[in-house]
């Protein structure tokens, strides 16, 4: 183990946790509930996404789920793989792990779509009795979720991806 490394992936491994765990009531939890002639319907974002595709808007329902599942869990492991390599393996190929780091940087950010589809439904569909939408509990979750990966990426220090790779040089007398 590397003990100038161990802080910092300590604080950023303790925010994916939280992500994690707030990963589940996000998806469990409804995070939209339409009012339609005093009938309330929740909706949870994979119920949402089945609701779409088979309604056959194929487009938003893929979009929907990238950004609200597939890139969450995308971020969280390969924010793990990251600090695992750094803090417990000999570091090799620090070039492709920066890129692996920028890309969930980049991508990370669009996991809040399905919190902004939400806010403007909610802002939007309010037509008294006959129809309204209101955001549920777990649209709440996952824009924590977001948010702790995040800054659990902010905490992230690529350097030391190059700090443990140029030791290792030097151990071996590359």
């Amino acid at each position: 183990m590397k003990p100038l490394i161990i802080q910092p992936a300590v604080t950023t491994l303790a925010l994916l946790a939280t992500a994690v765990i707030l990963y589940i009531p996000a998806n469990l939890l409804p995070v939209m509930v339409t009012y339609q002639f005093g009938k309330a319907s929740e909706s949870t974002i994979l119920g949402g996404v089945s609701s779409l595709w088979h309604h056959g808007d194929y487009v938003i329902a893929s979009v929907i789920f990238i950004a609200s599942v597939v890139i969450p869990l995308a971020k969280i492991l390969a924010l793990s793989y990251l600090v695992f390599t750094t803090v417990f393996t000999d570091n090799q190929c620090p070039v492709a792990k920066t890129r692996l780091f920028q890309l969930t940087e980049i991508l990370g950010k669009w996991s809040m779509i399905d919190v902004f589809v939400v806010v403007i439904l909610v802002t939007l569909v309010q037509v008294g009795n006959i129809m309204s939408i209101k955001s549920g509990p777990g649209i709440l979750s996952f824009a924590a979720v977001v948010v702790f990966t995040m800054i659990a990426a902010s905490t992230f220090d690529t350097r030391l991806l190059w700090e443990s790779h140029s030791s290792q040089k030097q151990k071996n007398g590359c």
